[in-house]
């Protein structure tokens, strides 16, 4: 099993930034790839970004040029960074993780609100 714990949501002003921590544990040596998925009210679940375990990443075209997902693998910690944030960034923010085996494991959450 996985655990994965969201930090960093609040309030954020549009244009400004806003960094999300995703902690690790359990058996975190089955993890291939680590991600960020949001949900808005009324909206589907959507892919936000991706990092695999060679470094690759992904982004939905929404979010590309302005958000970044890292990693510390050191501290089995991973990042989004996000950068010149819109009303449209607004959602619950899940960090999402997949296993060798094929398992797909998500945090509770954290919500983003992107107000003035």
């Amino acid at each position: 099993q996985v655990q994965l714990v969201e930090s960093g949501g609040g309030l954020v002003q549009p244009g400004g930034s806003l960094k999300l921590s995703c902690a690790t544990s359990g058996s975190i040596l089955s993890i291939n790839s680590m991600g960020w998925h949001r949900q808005a009210p009324g909206k589907q679940r959507e892919l936000v970004a991706v990092i695999t375990s060679g470094g690759n990443t992904n982004y939905a075209d929404s979010v590309q040029g302005r958000f970044t997902i890292s990693r510390d693998n050191a501290e089995n910690t991973v990042y989004l960074q996000m950068n010149s944030v819109n009303y449209e960034d607004t959602a619950v923010y899940y960090c999402t993780a997949r296993s060798r085996y094929g398992s797909r494991y998500w945090g509770p959450g954290t919500q983003v609100t992107v107000s003035s």
